[in-house]
């Protein structure tokens, strides 16, 4: 009988992002992350074309998450400085957080 995981497409992505941040980009494989999930490769790549989408999709979480605190930020302050404060201090992390991955890429 096939397995069913709830919430796969999430687990894929913190399996990913796991790996990336203890291993490196170059030690990510679609094979590695099925198998530390427990599912075949071709299931994973239902859910993700290559490497590359699931690491965009990762960062593309915590992008949503910065853009979230940005744009919650925005519209408690009616002040400028705070809210431009808020981008710098958001931009920083996200780059600060995935300046290695970047470099390793390219």
């Amino acid at each position: 009988m096939p397995k069913i995981l709830e919430n796969i497409r999430e687990i894929l992505l913190q399996e990913a992002k796991r790996q990336v941040f203890e291993n490196g980009y170059s030690s990510l494989t679609i094979r590695s992350v099925a198998s530390a999930c427990g599912i075949g490769v071709g299931t994973v790549y239902n859910y993700f074309e290559s490497k590359d989408a699931l690491v965009a999709g990762f960062m593309l979480e915590d992008w949503g998450t910065c853009m979230t605190a940005i744009n919650n930020k925005s519209e408690i302050s009616s002040e400028v400085e705070p809210v431009l404060r808020c981008i710098y201090d958001e931009l920083k992390l996200f780059a600060d957080k995935y300046n290695f991955l970047i470099y390793q890429i390219f």
